[in-house]
């Protein structure tokens, strides 16, 4: 059984880094998917570094799904982003481990450092399906340290075999990443 990464909160200081956004900064990763008004969902949100930069794209009159099967990284989102502006944007939702519990329908979904951490992966895939409008895009990226790409190509496979087609595989600095609609 592989070993999980579960990132406990207090450990979670690299992940809301500002240097981060030198590396994987949302905005320029994101740019090409996420448009003003749309309703985004930030799968394994962490402690927001997406979600933030979601919110800043989509602006007031969109939406982000900030969602973590860890209460405790939702909690520290909210209070990043109380008193401003994305709190009006950024909503968060604590998901179950194996269910998303979602019934909204979205236009774009982030599984950023996320599926190397899912136990179903085939479950979780099928559950992406019932979030995604028909022109849905998901863009799916692994950590490049921890993921081989072996195991990212299996993945790949499953989301094939699930009715996914990949559409492009974007470049993002120690990543590996693709663009996924139906």
């Amino acid at each position: 059984m592989k070993k999980k990464h579960l990132i406990s909160p207090p450990k979670a200081i690299h992940l809301d880094n500002p240097v981060r956004g030198f590396i994987q900064n949302p905005q320029r990763i994101l740019k090409n998917y996420v448009q003003k008004g749309m309703v985004v969902l930030d799968i394994g949100c962490g402690p927001g570094w997406f979600s933030y930069g979601m919110a800043k794209l989509v602006g007031p009159k969109g939406k982000v799904i900030a969602a973590d099967t860890q209460q405790k990284m939702l909690d520290k989102l909210k209070n990043k982003i109380k008193g401003l502006e994305a709190e009006k944007i950024i909503h968060t939702h604590k998901s179950e481990k194996n269910k998303f519990d979602l019934n909204e329908k979205f236009d774009f979904i982030l599984v950023f450092y996320v599926m190397h951490e899912v136990e179903n992966k085939k479950g979780f895939i099928k559950g992406l399906k019932r979030l995604m409008k028909k022109d849905t895009k998901v863009l799916v990226t692994e950590p490049l340290f921890h993921v081989s790409k072996n195991d990212f190509e299996k993945t790949l496979a499953m989301a094939e075999e699930a009715g996914f087609k990949i559409l492009s595989r974007p470049k993002i600095t120690l990543s590996r990443v693709a663009l996924l609609s139906r």
